[in-house]
């Protein structure tokens, strides 16, 4: 049998809400997304470094920057559903990495452990997940994982999950980060299902997954993102690249 093959895909589209052509905007000097696909090289976990746009000043950037880009239909929904587009032309890769586009601190170490957790032939898709802060409990912009104890996914809220009924039980408590790894059959099957009650209700697109009885092996970091979702994030990201230095050069 041939070595399978690991792609990852960063999805980048145009038309953001709140922040129109945020993968062109600039972080230090660069294009956010050329930051994002710098980190995917440097985890040195993949065969191939994909963006995935519908958007042809994004490619043209990409490719200006030595960046491999694909064009993908502007009527994909998600970035799962712009990925799950590309994989269905490539039969040969069987595993596929979303690296969010918005992510330009992405460690590639947390990149690497993604990826590896492919070499379980049990796993079929794969998250991360990092120490959940006691200021973050509260916070239903920081999703929550909960996990079985071999890892496995048993739920994602916004609310503070799990509860401990007696005060001062001891209980781990994760934050999920949005990174996924499918294998290619379990990517194009999540492609094709209709959205699901506690998705939802919860706004959260991996509950679809756990909903039609997928499993989701959860790897633990400690990366902790700094994503950019609207312009003023951008002196956020530029002021950690500054004390991290020369990480992000």
């Amino acid at each position: 049998m041939p070595a399978s093959r690991t792609v990852a895909v960063i999805p980048a589209r145009h038309a953001s809400t709140r922040f129109p052509g945020k993968p062109l905007a600039l972080i230090a000097g660069r294009p956010m997304v050329e930051h994002v696909w710098r980190r995917c090289q440097e985890a040195s976990a993949f065969d191939e470094v994909w963006v995935a746009t519908d958007d042809a000043r994004i490619r043209d950037v990409v490719e200006g920057f030595g960046g491999k880009a694909v064009m993908t239909s502007p009527a994909c929904p998600t970035g799962t559903d712009r990925i799950a587009e590309v994989a269905r032309s490539r039969p040969d890769v069987d595993v596929w990495v979303n690296v969010q586009g918005d992510e330009p601190l992405v460690d590639p170490a947390a990149l690497k452990v993604l990826a590896g957790l492919f070499q379980d032939d049990a796993v079929h898709m794969g998250t991360l997940v990092r120490p959940l802060e006691p200021e973050e409990v509260d916070n239903p912009n920081v999703v929550k994982a909960v996990l079985a104890l071999n890892g496995d996914a048993l739920y994602f809220s916004r609310a503070p999950v799990p509860h401990a009924r007696e005060p001062g039980t001891p209980v781990n408590r994760w934050a999920h980060l949005g990174l996924y790894g499918y294998r290619r059959d379990t990517l194009l099957k999540l492609a094709t299902l209709a959205p699901t009650p506690l998705e939802e209700a919860e706004k959260l697109e991996q509950l679809r997954a756990l909903e039609h009885g997928l499993r989701i092996r959860c790897a633990q970091v400690s990366w902790r993102t700094v994503a950019v979702d609207v312009p003023e994030d951008v002196a956020r990201v530029e002021a950690v690249m500054r004390e991290s230095a020369p990480a992000f050069r």
